[in-house]
């Protein structure tokens, strides 16, 4: 009880309109945690406000926590998961902040009171700042709009050179993002695409990959993710041939003392404030630009040749396999000479495959004699996996592989990829790529397939751990199709784990299952049923933290009842539990854009969805329930 009091204390709850209109009157900094009321304010970050709070003990120093849901002026803040962070100094809004980003939440605290001090004390001026994180419909609108032209691809000028720009989480929580983009263009740079967006840590950690062996990697990684980014894609000033240098040049060095001692006029000098936080990025040569645009924006491409008769191109996809041997050296160099050939890196992923995978994907060599060694070969490594688009791609990628016989490649054609990335005393070809268009879809399909799968948050983590395990959610790029808050009734939790009706915990898993809310999510991706279980980690959350300590299970499960989390085990299972829960509904449809959940009790299962066929299995009995 002692707790929730500090807590109350700590941080003034506003639940009204009127309320939040006194706090505005408040004199000195406010940080506000704004929440919606399904999920609740963030926890996370409860412990190190106080610490802040008691190591300042500054009376001009306020926390505060924000129902979205109930105060007219955060309308547009409703439907939104993502850790919010309103800093107010005299009424006005002068820092954002999402995600729950610890040692750069403290910084702007720090920064942002300094600042507000100045204002109260010496009149110094406040500079109010709009949440660009918020986009009103008209905005919006042209978004879409252009989102939707440049699915059919950015084009530039082969004789153009062009580089990736970032105004970082920092910059922009700031609000400088506009000043930096006005002084790009007053520089002579050319902004062929500009997107905002926040990087998921995945995305963060595959973007900065090279930097992985660095000691501050994981603080690079949860930076990068904590917020709001503006991604450009840049194109030479005039008299330059070069904008990679030029950029880097603009920038300035990334140590932000050395930057200032150097290059004063710099844009890291002047926005920069410490190591991480220097406030843009640049590619770092004309190699990692090409990798860089292919990551982030994976429909830019060069244009070769002028279109005749305003006739639009056909774009074509293929499957391209860079196979474990070659993939292990050779990635960066092939990916690099990918992009240089114009072709562009739709999807992409690393798998392991298994010998049934194997056999199922190469279904019509079997009986070849080649066949064992390809077998072992393709399960002998992750194997690379591609989607290559552009115009006449399944043809435009085999030119580049060249012969399928690595010996008339070496002899025909040299300069062939099967040629230059060949592995000694092996016969087998160190590429893949489809044949004609219909085995690329069908290869496509194989290796990126959609799926959906059942996700559930279990009442032991639905309080304390559905933020967190949302964030997981969205860093690892599922989409939620549909969502529902339960309470399970005993009947529905006995139907749902009928496959272990005999086991002697199956009445201690049924009590736990009633004992409270659940959440229930439909999730979709490519792989999906595979990779949320990976996600998950083994059922004990013992042998999850010895083995995948980073899971969930690892994280926030207990014991082998008291888990966190479920995942269904099989696409099958995935199917029935889905239907099950949310009836038939449309493999398209989508969770709401507002975010809304559906708050009920599962009652009898025949009367939730008459005639709908109940789950044959969930996880494996012992390990998952």
């Amino acid at each position: 009880m002692a707790s929730k009091k500090k807590e109350a204390s700590l941080q003034a709850s506003i639940t009204n309109q009127e309320q939040w209109e006194e706090m505005l009157a408040t004199k000195g900094l406010t940080v506000v945690d704004v929440y919606q009321q399904w999920c609740g304010p963030c926890r996370a970050v409860v412990s190190l406000l106080r610490k802040i709070k008691n190591e300042l003990g500054d009376d001009l120093l306020h926390f505060a926590t924000a129902e979205a849901d109930s105060i007219d002026t955060l309308e547009r803040y409703r439907g939104k998961c993502e850790p919010t962070f309103l800093f107010y100094g005299g009424g006005e809004l002068v820092a954002v902040l999402r995600g729950a980003n610890a040692p750069l939440l403290q910084r702007m605290i720090v920064e942002e009171l300094t600042k507000e001090k100045l204002v109260l004390e010496q009149g110094g001026e406040r500079r109010a700042v709009k949440d660009e994180g918020l986009v009103d419909d008209e905005k919006e609108e042209e978004e879409k709009l252009q989102l939707s032209e440049n699915k059919e691809g950015i084009f530039v000028p082969a004789s153009k050179s062009y580089t990736v720009a970032i105004i970082k989480p920092d910059a922009v929580a700031h609000g400088k993002a506009n000043e930096i983009i006005m002084k790009i263009q007053d520089a002579g740079f050319e902004i062929l695409a500009h997107e905002e967006r926040t990087l998921t840590e995945a995305e963060a950690r595959d973007f900065y990959q090279h930097k992985a062996a660095e000691v501050y990697f994981e603080d690079l990684v949860q930076f990068m993710s904590s917020g709001l980014s503006h991604i450009l894609v840049l194109s030479q000033v005039e008299d330059s041939d070069n904008v990679v240098a030029a950029w880097r040049e603009f920038i300035g060095p990334a140590d932000i003392d050395e930057a200032q001692r150097e290059n004063p006029e710099s844009l890291r000098a002047q926005y920069g404030t410490q190591a991480l936080f220097n406030a843009v990025h640049g590619s770092e040569d004309m190699d990692q630009a090409g990798r860089e645009l292919a990551f982030l924006f994976p429909n830019f491409r060069t244009a070769s040749v002028t279109e005749q008769d305003g006739e639009e191109e056909h774009v074509e996809r293929t499957l391209a396999l860079i196979r474990p041997d070659v993939a292990r050296e050779n990635r960066e160099k092939i990916l690099s000479k990918i992009l240089e050939s114009g072709l562009t890196v739709a999807l992409q992923r690393e798998v392991t495959l298994t010998e049934e995978q194997v056999r199922q994907f190469y279904f019509q060599h079997v009986e070849e004699d080649f066949f064992p060694a390809l077998l072992q070969n393709m399960t002998s490594g992750p194997v690379l996996a591609m989607a290559l688009a552009g115009s006449g791609a399944v043809e435009h990628w085999k030119d580049l592989l060249g012969p399928s016989d690595v010996n008339k490649a070496r002899e025909e054609s040299p300069e062939s990829l099967r040629a230059q990335f060949v592995v000694e005393n092996d016969p087998i070809s160190p590429l893949h790529g489809s044949a004609n268009q219909e085995d690329a879809e069908r290869e496509i399909n194989f290796f990126f397939p959609k799926q959906q799968t059942l996700a559930m948050i279990k009442p032991d983590a639905k309080e304390e751990h559905t933020e967190k395990i949302w964030e997981e959610i969205r860093a690892n790029g599922f989409s939620v199709m549909q969502q529902k808050e339960t309470l399970l009734s005993r009947e529905t939790a006995e139907e749902f784990y009928k496959e272990h009706r005999e086991k002697p915990f199956f009445s201690q898993l049924v009590e736990f299952m009633c004992s409270g809310p659940c959440m229930l999510l439909i999730l979709k991706k490519e792989n999906a049923v595979e990779d949320w279980r990976t996600i998950l980690g083994p059922t004990d959350p013992d042998q999850a933290k010895e083995t995948s300590p980073n899971s969930l299970r690892a994280r926030f499960g207990s014991d082998i009842l008291h888990n966190a989390v479920h995942g269904s085990s099989t696409e099958q299972h995935a199917e029935e539990e889905i239907r099950f829960i949310f009836g038939d509904i449309s493999s398209d449809a989508e969770l709401s854009s507002d975010g809304q959940t559906d708050t009920s009790v599962l009652g009898d299962p025949q009367t939730l969805n008459p005639g709908s066929p109940q789950p044959g299995g969930g996880d494996d009995p012992e390990a998952s329930n």
